[in-house]
């Protein structure tokens, strides 16, 4: 039943017009710049992702104190809160009663911008990659760091040599999954970075526009291109589970 129903919806989208009118929308510039767009804001959004997630899961899968289960639940908001009410919170963080005006100075507006794209994808990439890499490196255990440390290796050398190695496979499918929800978020993307064609609009972004202006062939184009996009990606986070797990030990 669920699969009639998945294939129910994709069905409607995918008959509502002709071949004819679906290379047309394909093709046309708008469309090409929104994958574009979404493609480089995705990108640059899972690498700061990885860059804030990776180490954040690591120190609470290698540490222990008081608060860290509350820690933990903090960090996980982005998974709860509604995209609209992040994309507001962002919006007043970046807007002109605390860091806008700093960031001008300095040249940076990130407002209405593709800046603004990157760090609404990256606010709910954050919690996914950050607790895929937690749990790969729960799962590696920390044996493996203590034969390094007697052998006379640093701390640095331990994580990029020893522990990231190992997990890996895990902190892979969680960038894997982390991008695919980057590529669709709208919600808080609408809100920090706006609506504006031709420059902060990716995917979810011109399906809004297209469909609020009766465009409904570049709409459907686009909503395609994403459930195109979304469909390898999760191929992709299949076969990375399907791979051989790394070794792992007791961590006592």
């Amino acid at each position: 039943m669920l699969s009639l129903f998945t294939a129910g919806v994709v069905s409607a989208l995918f008959f509502r017009l002709s071949p004819g009118e679906i290379l047309a929308a394909l093709a046309s510039e708008e469309t090409r710049f929104a994958l574009r767009l979404s493609l480089m804001t995705s990108i640059a959004s899972i690498s700061l992702a990885l860059i804030l997630g990776v180490p954040t899961g690591y120190f609470l899968a290698r540490t222990s104190f008081p608060g860290k289960a509350i820690l933990e639940t903090f960090l996980d908001l982005p998974l709860v809160i509604t995209p609209l009410i992040a994309g507001v919170g962002l919006l007043f963080l970046f807007g002109q009663n605390m860091l806008g005006p700093r960031l001008e100075e300095w040249g940076i507006t990130i407002l209405f911008t593709p800046w603004g794209a990157v760090l609404a994808q990256t606010f709910v990439a954050c919690p996914i990659v950050m607790r895929s890499s937690r749990a790969a490196f729960e799962r590696v255990g920390p044996r493996y760091e203590w034969a390094a440390a007697t052998l006379g290796l640093g701390p640095s050398q331990v994580f990029f040599r020893i522990s990231l190695p190992l997990a890996r496979q895990g902190i892979l499918a969680g960038t894997v999954l982390g991008w695919t929800r980057a590529m669709g978020e709208f919600g808080a993307t609408l809100m920090v970075a706006g609506a504006i064609r031709f420059k902060t609009e990716t995917l979810p972004i011109a399906v809004y526009l297209n469909i609020s202006s009766g465009e409904l062939g570049t709409a459907l184009s686009c909503a395609w291109v994403l459930m195109a996009t979304g469909f390898v990606l999760l191929l992709a986070l299949r076969w990375i589970g399907q791979g051989p797990r790394p070794e792992t030990l007791p961590s006592r």
